[in-house]
């Protein structure tokens, strides 16, 4: 929390605090003990992003990390994993989930990137944008269509492939300066005739797409607690200045008009905390938490949006500065409605699952 608002402005990553979090065991928190990490669940985990984000959830992105890592962890084999999951267990390191391409952001099976087999490699050329830590990964799990047929079904057109990012070919583009979450990393990346060898397809191919989606039920909770750990803050940054703040002769608490806004914000922040806790429950049970998983993620994600934009309210013209901590928070919050599938997508998923429902009655 001390350096959040620092790293804001000057937009560097922290690599400070990752190796620092990475000695004391707040790195790799998912990652089987076997391969090196501290082999935690998605619930325990996720309680450590809550925190994280709290302070700043744009730090939290950096640390959190677990897109990445998550297809290797779910599809990939015993050496993929040994080898992969090992490397950055081994060192303060990160991984990058590289799927969203320019003109195909929610649209997966829109995918132009391709991958084509030549002996024992595959050879890949295409463009992948918004990546999150893009330039600091050590290596990405890329999603490319392989199926010649450019009518296949995302079942079979998609493989996944984990790609070193010093593989020829490969380049990073420039840090994208966005409205907030400055200090995670996130950029573009170009694959002109990168080799990967066959050894580095996950499950095999035409697995891909199904190995993408799936490690959505595993991260979407995780998005979800660092939503909340934003509008908590949020609510409690609100809540602190709407005592000390007096018009009119007393505290602006007192006032119905700002009190009943807090106690909406607070109904949303505990409401919100129950569904992602419930959705990683849910999936350290072994079951299949994707109706959950998309609901938490909307929910906390449209909270911390609302308690972000009513605590800059309460702060008044105070909030629209940013010598005060809501404004960031105002900034940092929009993000939660786009990555890891927008808040339509989110609904979209939520619908089809009542559609099913009401198929099996």
């Amino acid at each position: 929390m001390p350096v959040a608002a620092e790293y804001d402005r000057n937009g560097e990553y922290p690599w400070k605090l990752v190796k620092r979090a990475f000695d004391i065991g707040l790195l790799n928190r998912s990652i089987p003990v076997e391969y090196g990490g501290q082999g935690l669940g998605v619930f325990d985990s996720n309680l450590v992003s809550e925190e994280l984000a709290y302070a700043c959830s744009g730090i939290n992105t950096v640390l959190a990390s677990s897109l990445g890592p998550t297809p290797v962890m779910l599809a990939g084999n015993h050496e993929q994993k040994k080898k992969y999951l090992g490397r950055i267990c081994e060192e303060p390191m990160i991984a990058a989930y590289c799927v969203t391409e320019p003109g195909t952001g929610s649209d997966v099976n829109g995918v132009k990137t391709r991958a084509e087999r030549k002996g024992d490699e595959y050879v890949i050329n295409g463009q992948k944008m918004w990546i999150t830590h893009g330039g600091v990964a050590n290596w990405y799990f890329v999603l490319a269509r392989t199926h010649p047929d450019p009518k296949a079904p995302a079942s079979k057109a998609f493989t996944g492939f984990i790609v070193e990012k010093d593989t020829p070919g490969l380049t990073v583009g420039r840090k994208e300066i966005n409205m907030g979450q400055r200090a995670s990393d996130t950029r573009g990346i170009t694959f002109e005739d990168v080799r990967v060898p066959k050894e580095n397809v996950l499950r095999g191919e035409g697995a891909g797409f199904k190995i993408a989606m799936s490690c959505f039920d595993y991260t979407r909770p995780g998005v979800a607690a660092g939503a909340v750990g934003l509008a908590q803050r949020a609510l409690d940054e609100a809540q602190k200045y709407s005592i000390e703040r007096k018009t009119f002769g007393t505290s602006i608490i007192n006032h119905q008009a700002v009190a009943f806004m807090l106690a909406d914000m607070a109904i949303g922040v505990e409401t919100a905390r129950l569904m992602w806790m419930m959705s990683a429950w849910e999936v350290d049970q072994g079951r299949r938490n994707t109706y959950h998983a998309s609901i938490a993620k909307a929910l906390a994600a449209d909270v911390a949006n609302k308690c972000a934009t009513d605590a800059v309210q309460i702060f008044g013209g105070n909030g629209f500065n940013s010598d005060y901590p809501v404004e960031k928070l105002f900034r940092d919050a929009k993000i939660y409605q786009i990555y890891e599938g927008t808040a339509q997508i989110q609904r979209l998923i939520i619908s089809r699952q009542l559609i099913e429902r009401l198929k099996q009655i």
